[in-house]
């Protein structure tokens, strides 16, 4: 994980509270904020509500809100946080965090180039972008599917997103030795399904390890958009054979 800098304490006071500065920098943020005994996610989580419940809503609550965001708070979870956090701090303090809250997660909200609410609701649920229309495999799914790299070199990493009913051909991964695929859910709800077997449901966090040699279909459900991690495990001449699509009567016995 990448360590944290911060200047901003000599940047101000350096020369005024050079003290002061050093203790900013160095130690709250320098060692504190990169201890590892809980993510940085968490951290920047506890943060806000220790803020809000000092009723500090000035600026450096507006920057830890940001960071918070940056550390993957969706809007989603921030607007749980500080309602659960309303209860013991107060109603007033959640008003004032709310509104700072708005500006800082619906900031740039205008870039995204999603026209469909649905759609844009569910960007904002998860860390990763949903990316541009899988055009390149379009064939193999029933209903839009979008695609955003990840990661290229060492694993391949892919998010990928399936408006609702949308859900990919039956397939086999391929390889020599090693290869598959893993996924994980990252937002919305969907299924995956071995032949043979009954659809599994997939929701936020849930892993599913494909080996080699498996015919199988991944997609979302019947009335939610769905993303999943599609992470590539490396393997000796892996392939991909694409099968039949699934059946409206196979799709339909899903909940």
């Amino acid at each position: 994980m990448k360590k944290i800098v911060q200047t901003a304490g000599r940047n101000t006071l350096g020369e005024f509270a050079p003290e002061f500065a050093h203790f900013n920098d160095d130690v709250l943020f320098g060692e504190n904020w990169n201890n590892r005994d809980i993510d940085v996610k968490t951290r920047s989580t506890i943060t806000v509500v220790a803020l809000m419940a000092s009723g500090i809503t000035d600026s450096s609550l507006k920057y830890h809100l940001q960071n918070a965001k940056n550390h993957g708070v969706t809007q989603k979870e921030i607007a749980a946080v500080i309602t659960h956090a309303a209860f013991y701090a107060g109603w007033p303090k959640a008003w004032a965090v709310f509104n700072l809250a708005k500006e800082v997660w619906e900031a740039g909200e205008g870039d995204l180039p999603y026209e469909e609410e649905a759609m844009r609701a569910h960007a904002k649920e998860m860390v990763f972008p949903i990316g541009a229309p899988n055009d390149g495999f379009a064939q193999y799914f029933s209903g839009r599917s979008f695609l955003a790299p990840i990661s290229t070199s060492q694993v391949g990493i892919f998010n990928v997103t399936f408006e609702p009913g949308c859900r990919n051909n039956w397939h086999i991964h391929h390889a020599k030795s090693g290869g598959g695929q893993i996924l994980v859910c990252v937002a919305g709800r969907g299924y995956y399904q071995e032949e043979g077997k009954e659809a599994v449901e997939m929701k936020p966090g849930d892993c599913i390890n494909i080996p080699t040699g498996v015919k199988h279909w991944h997609g979302a459900a019947p009335d939610e958009w769905f993303s999943h991690l599609a992470i590539e495990v490396p393997g000796e001449n892996s392939s991909n054979e694409w099968l039949e699509p699934v059946s409206d009567e196979e799709y339909r016995k899903l909940k």
